[in-house]
């Protein structure tokens, strides 16, 4: 049986999450200020006309085709599935064996209902493993808000279409800001390394990070960020 590919930490996340992803933009029903999806063949770049900064998954599919590859090896096995059973035996099975801690979509989205049951079930079915998630598809969330697993942590992702249901059901979020005093002037932490997403309850901020198109007010965010030495999330 073909499996869905699993990935690991990179320069934000420690070694021992396991991370699994989807086409930017593509998967992702609810975007809006971070819109973008790169090309399936060539990579390139197209960005959504609401866009206010540039989501850090299609810039990185951009530049590495293998990436794309793997990201829509995982999307078309699932969409070819019509069941939350299917989807769900088909996580399970693909799951690395050893694995603890799961950040689910380092790029990506719960891009329908039964997508986003079929991982609440296998979350269920693992009680001992700890999956976490960041999402724009609130209308899933909120429609299974009394049965979410407790060992499920989902953070709502600000600037999607449905940010209403963030403050309608008390939901907790995550912020993309441009600079530290953005967030010190919300009374926001910032969180460098998903600790907050799956080991806090508070709301927080993330320091933009990613390729960003020249001549935005993104890019020259970015630029000085990096110059302080707190943005991009390199390997230093």
């Amino acid at each position: 049986m073909t499996q869905l590919k699993f990935g690991k930490g990179n320069a934000k996340l420690s070694k021992d999450i396991y991370t699994f992803s989807l086409p930017a933009g593509h998967s992702c029903p609810f975007a809006h200020d971070c819109r973008a999806s790169a090309d399936r063949k060539t990579g390139k770049i197209t960005d959504g006309d609401n866009q206010q900064f540039r989501c850090f998954a299609a810039s990185a599919e951009a530049i590495y085709p293998s990436t794309r590859v793997a990201r829509w090896h995982n999307y078309d096995l699932l969409r070819d599935l019509k069941t939350k059973k299917a989807m769900m035996n088909l996580i399970q099975s693909s799951l690395p064996e050893k694995a603890m801690k799961f950040r689910v979509h380092v790029s990506g989205d719960f891009f329908n209902q039964m997508y986003f049951d079929a991982w609440m079930d296998v979350a269920r079915a693992n009680p001992k493993k700890l999956f976490y998630a960041y999402t724009k598809s609130l209308v899933y969330w909120v429609k299974r808000m009394d049965d979410i697993p407790k060992n499920f942590k989902l953070t709502s992702s600000m600037g999607g279409k449905k940010d209403t249901l963030i403050e309608a059901h008390h939901l907790k979020y995550a912020q993309v800001v441009f600079d530290e005093g953005e967030a010190k002037v919300m009374g926001m932490d910032i969180d460098h390394d998903d600790s907050h997403a799956f080991g806090k309850s508070k709301s927080f901020a993330l320091l933009l990070h990613g390729g960003q198109a020249a001549g935005t007010k993104a890019s020259v965010a970015l630029s000085a960020l990096k110059k302080k030495g707190i943005g991009g999330y390199s390997k230093k």
